[in-house]
């Protein structure tokens, strides 16, 4: 199975983007728990639910700075 792709998570709702954040975490907190068991049987799931968690920080980062200043945006040529 190959890493998420970004552009799935891009038309997410701001409380989608939230739930999926929260669902995220939570998995990836079953998943030590199954490794300290030693209950773990697809160790490969750590780096995708990891990788797909910084995408959706990272996303969700993004739209706080957007939020937070729309007109400062300054584009190379208005310099």
């Amino acid at each position: 199975m190959p890493l998420p792709k970004v552009e799935e998570i891009r038309d997410l709702s701001d409380q989608e983007l939230n739930d999926r954040i929260v669902a995220t975490k939570k998995e990836l907190f079953q998943l030590r728990f199954q490794k300290a068991t030693r209950q773990l049987e697809k160790p490969h799931q750590f780096k995708h639910l990891r990788h797909r968690l910084a995408q959706l920080m990272t996303l969700e980062r993004e739209r706080q700075l957007a939020a937070a200043t729309p007109g400062s945006e300054v584009s190379e040529g208005e310099e």
